[in-house]
């Protein structure tokens, strides 16, 4: 293949009227239109001034020629970089800046504060949105057909960036292999074909809702309704004529909180999964009990796409990751790489062609998390049983050393989780003048219920040694989380980690 991305996501569908992207405000882009799109766009790309290699930042809200810009970015043999829509100017500043960009595209409503940003990194400058754009009408009256750009898997496809809590953030290199062997693993292990409808309300500057849920489907030749953002009503409007659904915990827990949604509701879904965030065993049951569908968890990350899964058809164990993809290798090991037993608690590692080529511009940050062996230091603490089952207890950073004692925040969260009235929990650590540090546990609770903070010690002491148990205690209203429902805990250590 001339361009594999291009070659095998995107080109076979040229000329095919098939549906692709179901628009919940109405109408359809067949995969036809959609390709046609993308080479318009390609177009476009050129005439402001983007060569292949070049990096294209993108921050603009979810709409069909944002997607389209990514297909067009292929064509080209341009790298995307989409950028989390809640990034203020002076964030935006460092991505630019930091990748290089030839041209970043915002949204029209802050054209004059984005165009200062690019102009202050020598980029150009665009707009788009679902209204149109410059980039958009500059697209307009372009070909239908673009000559795509010669590449080889090894080349770059796309940046993103991790979102920097323990320093810098770092660009990601992903190549044309990384996102092709991802997707075509994860089509075949959750049985996903053209017949396939899948709701699709994440964001897509995301891994999640870019590389796993867009490419799996292109991938599989199915379509996808196409939300702009979740949105409960049109979730439950659409379920019905739709087949799976890939998500975040916080969609099922609102879903679960909707009395609309019960069993008949989803008889035509053959799949649930769910990702960037653990999910609560509590859902699990509560979900199961529901709609008789068993959810499905995975895990993955910025620089991997997707590692583990579990199974589609087998045990799907709530509370664990599940098992390696089929061309993953993976193991537990110590500070030094060396494998740990079964059983026993220590750093994910990865290696698979789904493993990132590097961070840019940071060759000694690369050496740090890439092992000579290929493995991935992922930095996640976890566990895995006999079975290879894994089981993710937490970040690196959030291990807490309390007095020479290695305390998993996980391990408290599971007990605290399990008490009555307690709808979630975290826990950080703070320092601690003798200890050098001890655990803080901040509770959530359930929807008007007080929490009785004596019983939840009493059943702490009952399960827990007493060096792990939490010397305080915290009840908030809710946990601080990122735009993908994951608990930022460097956010706790701000406010109570002093």
């Amino acid at each position: 293949m001339n361009n594999p991305l291009y070659d095998t996501m995107f080109a076979p569908y040229a000329g095919k009227d098939t549906p692709f992207l179901q628009l919940p405000e109405g109408g359809v882009i067949t995969h036809a239109e959609f390709v046609n799109r993308a080479a318009q766009l390609a177009h476009a790309l050129e005439r402001y001034g983007v060569n292949t290699g070049d990096r294209v930042a993108v921050q603009v809200e979810k709409c069909p020629d944002m997607l389209a810009l990514y297909a067009a970015c292929a064509q080209l043999g341009a790298i995307f970089l989409p950028l989390n829509t809640a990034y203020k100017a002076a964030e935006l500043a460092y991505f630019v800046g930091d990748s290089g960009a030839a041209l970043l595209v915002g949204d029209p409503a802050r054209a004059d504060e984005l165009d200062a940003v690019a102009k202050a990194s020598g980029a150009a400058f665009a707009t788009l949105d679902a209204a149109g754009g410059t980039l958009s009408d500059s697209a307009d009256n372009q070909s239908q057909t673009f000559e795509t750009v010669k590449r080889s898997e090894d080349d770059l496809a796309a940046f993103l960036y991790t979102s920097g809590t323990t320093g810098r953030s770092k660009g990601a290199m992903l190549s044309q292999k990384n996102l092709i062997s991802n997707a075509a693993t994860l089509k075949k292990l959750w049985q996903f074909t053209r017949d396939d409808v899948l709701l699709h309300a994440l964001p897509i500057f995301h891994t999640h809702g870019l590389f796993v849920a867009t490419n799996v489907m292109l991938m599989a030749g199915g379509s996808m309704v196409f939300m702009p953002k979740l949105d409960i009503d049109q979730m439950i409007e659409w379920m019905p004529r739709a087949t799976a659904m890939m998500g975040v915990p916080t969609f099922y827990t609102r879903l679960l909180d909707d009395v609309r949604f019960d069993h008949s509701l989803t008889v035509n879904m053959r799949l649930f999964i769910s990702g960037s965030a653990p999910l609560l065993a509590d859902t699990h049951v509560a979900f199961e009990e529901r709609t008789g569908h068993r959810i499905l968890e995975r895990y993955g990350m910025t620089e991997t796409n997707m590692n583990t899964s579990n199974p589609y058809e087998g045990e799907r164990r709530a509370g664990t990751v599940g098992l390696p993809l089929p061309d993953v290798a993976l193991r537990v090991a110590d500070g030094d790489g060396t494998e740990l037993a079964r059983g026993e608690t220590g750093v994910v590692e990865v290696r698979g062609p789904n493993v990132f080529q590097g961070y840019w511009n940071m060759p000694e940050k690369t050496k740090e998390e890439l092992r000579e062996d290929g493995f991935f230091i992922t930095g996640d603490l976890g566990v895995q049983d006999e079975e290879g089952y894994v089981t993710i207890v937490g970040r690196g950073k959030d291990l807490i050393i309390s007095g020479g004692y290695n305390i998993y925040p996980k391990e408290l969260e599971l007990v605290l989780d399990a008490q009555v009235g307690v709808l979630e929990s975290a826990v950080i650590g703070i320092p601690h003048d003798d200890l050098g540090e001890v655990p803080l546990a901040v509770l959530v609770p359930e929807a008007g219920v007080q929490i009785d903070l004596e019983a939840v010690k009493a059943a702490v002491n009952e399960a827990l040694a007493r060096f792990k148990q939490p010397r305080e205690y915290r009840v908030l209203d809710g946990l601080p989380r990122n735009t993908m429902g994951k608990v930022q805990k460097v956010a706790l250590r701000e406010e109570f980690g002093t």
